[in-house]
């Protein structure tokens, strides 16, 4: 098992002839992804080979999943054609789209993200994020495949970099699933979101949960946490230097007073048995010592 991806995942790219969206097409197809097919508005009934796969291109989503079969999307398309590029696709009623584009503005994300929770079809991942894998089956992003195999742990994290390391540092016990859901103030797919499909996924012992600072979701995951999840959970929050009142690389992450802070992340996470990392190499020791006590 996996999370929201596996290897029946069939996969569109929207922007697939772009010069990224050719690229990562390529890479996914590499790993093993089940690319059938693209979408860009206006060269509809063209074709492209990529990686010596011969792939249809479309005019829209729903002609595609018509076409393939397809029932996921992933967003490689400049921030002002995306919001165009989501709407089609939450339209199409297609399963899974993840939205990969930086840049993204606000009103826009908001926008499609208040279309699919009214369609209740389309499960959003990002914007602004690396996407997700599950190691051997699918990989949609930009995650390097290379850098983990499978396992039994579950990966969540806001930060794409931060996804890769801790992918890295526990490349001996592998991964069911790592989903990178985006930095952005507005996102479709949460923390908490993964956290129930990582407790409900009977291939997942144990899970990672990466956050930063800004916002309150990681204290609401925290809530969440000593609600639901009975698997161990370790954490690390991203920005404990971090000056008050300056954005820190996302868009979410700003401190304002003592909201948001990484300190209060990591005394909420703490007190519903999250043990917290100070460094991503401390968390994944973390997890580590979690793994070999239960192997």
């Amino acid at each position: 098992m996996a999370i929201f991806i596996y290897e029946n995942t069939k996969l569109i790219v929207q922007g697939m002839t772009g010069s990224e969206g050719t690229k990562h097409t390529g890479r996914m197809i590499k790993s093993g992804t089940n690319v059938v097919g693209g979408v860009t508005p206006g060269k509809g009934g063209q074709s492209v080979e990529i990686e010596g796969k011969v792939l249809p291109v479309f005019n829209t989503v729903a002609e595609a999943m018509a076409a393939t079969g397809a029932n996921a999307s992933v967003v490689f398309v400049p921030p002002k054609f995306a919001k165009a590029a989501v709407m089609d696709a939450i339209d199409a009623a297609i399963p899974l789209v993840v939205v990969i584009t930086e840049g993204i503005p606000v009103h826009d994300s908001a926008a499609f993200y208040a279309h699919s929770v009214t369609k209740a079809t389309t499960r959003i991942i990002g914007p602004n994020c690396p996407g997700l894998i599950s190691p051997g089956k699918s990989n949609i992003g930009i995650i390097p495949s290379d850098i983990t195999g499978p396992g039994r742990i579950g990966l969540v994290s806001k930060s794409g970099t931060l996804t890769y390391q801790m992918m890295y540092e526990l490349r001996d016990f592998g991964f069911s699933t790592a989903v990178g859901i985006g930095g952005d103030p507005i996102i479709g797919t949460t923390h908490i979101d993964c956290l129930r499909a990582f407790q409900d996924d009977p291939d997942t012992d144990a899970i990672v949960m990466i956050g930063e600072i800004g916002g309150d979701a990681e204290e609401r995951a925290a809530a969440f946490i000593g609600e639901y999840v009975t698997k161990p959970v370790v954490g690390y929050v991203a920005g404990f230097t971090a000056p008050e009142g300056k954005t820190m690389g996302h868009a979410g992450a700003i401190v304002s007073g003592s909201s948001g802070t990484a300190a209060a992340k990591q005394t909420a996470l703490e007190a519903v048995g999250v043990k917290v990392g100070k460094t991503p190499s401390a968390t994944a020791a973390l997890m580590r010592e979690i793994l070999n006590k239960k192997g």
